[in-house]
């Protein structure tokens, strides 16, 4: 009975019984919002009615928030109250930093958009692949610009390659087509994120996505044509309705993303490995010189591309010396990076 039922106002905007479990028998009366963009100094919702203020409490930091959070509000001063736990959260950690950088929360699929020409990274598009698999979000590798080359076959090929089962739309993103084509990710209540470097037509595609309604434009810009690069466009994550019932959230471009504590997501991009160590002679096999090691029988064999063990190996290396381990006197922790 329930199935046949139509969603809710609450779960037009991505609200599910997940969220609805956390709220406690005395916050019932309180107000639900979901955070539609995060600024330095406060924080913009939606509610059932539409766009919302939120008031913070003092001393709140908003680098807690993310585009996509739910959270719950009192109904006479708009002050929030608390943040309801992420059901998927996407965030990298930055050069130099011991915290996470928040991107986008409650995630449902992660579009990582790169194009037909010089941007097309495969490297890259591992490491986004890999914070998607993390997160907990279903990654798809969105590749525009296809109207720019003869043949957008090889793009789609090299694409396809990097993740078991990984789906790989191929679009124009100023045609009505991409709505089509990325519709089966896009439904009602449904909430996308994409991400990618600069140039690669994100607000482009948001803009299709949104129905290009005029209160939701982004800007969008050129790149340059020797290396493909471009210019950020897009300065802070937001949400945006889609025209088909879901919600989008476009990201800045990043221009260097580091593998930090994503040990899962890595095990997950790299299944076909994953999968073969356990049948491994020894338990902590590195695949690199021991006897009896099945990964480097399957490259023997032809199964396994040593190109691509090599690319895990320094995947993995880099997750293992980026990633902070707490250490010092008991009572006393300090945070340091992991040394071998």
């Amino acid at each position: 009975m329930t199935g046949s039922n139509p969603p809710s106002s609450l779960e037009l905007l991505g609200w599910s019984d997940f969220f609805a479990a956390q709220v406690e028998p005395d916050e019932t009366e309180l107000l639900v919002r979901r955070i539609a963009s995060v600024h330095r100094a406060r924080i913009d919702a939606i509610g059932v009615s539409g766009p919302v203020g939120i008031e913070l409490p003092p001393n709140s930091n908003t680098a807690e928030f993310a585009v996509g959070d739910w959270v719950l509000a009192d109904p006479l001063t708009g002050m929030l109250v608390r943040r309801l736990d992420r059901k998927t959260v996407f965030q990298r950690r930055a050069e130099g930093g011991h915290g996470q950088q928040l991107a986008a929360a409650n995630v449902d699929t992660l579009f990582i958009v790169t194009s037909c020409n010089a941007d097309f990274n495969p490297g890259r598009l591992e490491r986004y692949l890999i914070m998607a698999n993390q997160a907990g979000t279903n990654p798809v590798i969105v590749l525009t610009k296809a109207d720019t080359v003869e043949d957008a076959g090889p793009f789609e090929q090299q694409a396809r390659a990097l993740q078991r089962d990984l789906p790989v739309v191929v679009l124009n993103a100023r045609t009505a087509d991409a709505v089509a084509l990325l519709e089966p990710w896009c439904g009602v209540g449904q909430t996308v994120a994409l991400v990618g470097s600069s140039g690669v037509g994100k607000s482009t595609l948001v803009n299709t996505l949104a129905g290009h309604a005029s209160d939701t434009m982004q800007k969008t810009g050129s790149i340059r044509e020797r290396d493909a690069k471009g210019r950020h466009t897009t300065t802070a994550r937001s949400l945006h309705a889609i025209a088909g019932g879901g919600w989008v959230i476009d990201t800045p471009g990043i221009r260097t993303l580091y593998v930090s504590d994503v040990t899962d997501g890595i095990d997950t991009l790299f299944a076909e490995i994953t999968d073969l160590a356990p049948n491994c002679r020894f338990r902590d096999c590195t695949h690199a010189h021991e006897p009896g090691c099945a990964v480097q029988a399957a490259v023997a064999k032809g199964e396994l591309s040593a190109d691509r063990l090599e690319r895990w190996r320094s995947l993995l290396a880099e997750n293992r010396d980026r990633t902070p381990v707490l250490s010092g006197p008991k009572g006393n922790k300090i945070v340091r990076k992991k040394k071998y």
